[in-house]
């Protein structure tokens, strides 16, 4: 099998798509799914693009994360840290851990993520939680929900 790079982060024969059906908890965001996952490898192997200022949803799963950064730079929660990533870097999130990615203002943050392609659905924060994140200034100023 071969998904073959057509420039631009697009690969051939792979849809662009919504990076969630609907909300405002998000901001210019893409998806394209790679890999499906295969019967000796059952994981999915997904592209994000980000553009600039935008956001992912803050959220948590059961299921870790494995990210590579592949085009740009931005920040990154996980847990109650803020990284700033930049290409190349290898992010892991772990299961139930809060996380949220940030492009820059000036350039678009691309990421290939892995997660199991048996998975949970992702839990967004209460306002519990948020005012549980919020303890922490840096988070607080971070975080868009």
């Amino acid at each position: 099998m071969l998904v073959r790079h057509t420039g631009d982060f697009r690969w051939e024969n792979v849809p662009l798509l919504a990076y969630k059906e609907e909300g405002s908890h998000f901001k210019n965001i893409s998806r394209q799914v790679l890999c499906e996952g295969l019967a000796d490898l059952s994981c999915q192997l997904r592209y994000f693009e980000i553009l600039p200022g935008g956001h992912s949803t803050l959220e948590h799963h059961h299921h870790v994360h494995l990210v590579v950064i592949l085009r740009g730079d931005g920040d990154v929660l996980i847990g109650d840290e803020i990284y700033h990533a930049r290409e190349n870097d290898v992010l892991v999130i772990p299961p139930q851990t809060w996380h949220q990615f940030r492009a820059t203002a000036d350039y678009p943050l691309g990421f290939l993520c892995i997660v199991n392609t048996e998975r949970d659905r992702p839990t967004r924060p209460s306002e519990a939680d948020l005012e549980l994140l919020r303890q922490n200034p840096e988070v607080a100023s971070f975080i868009r929900s």
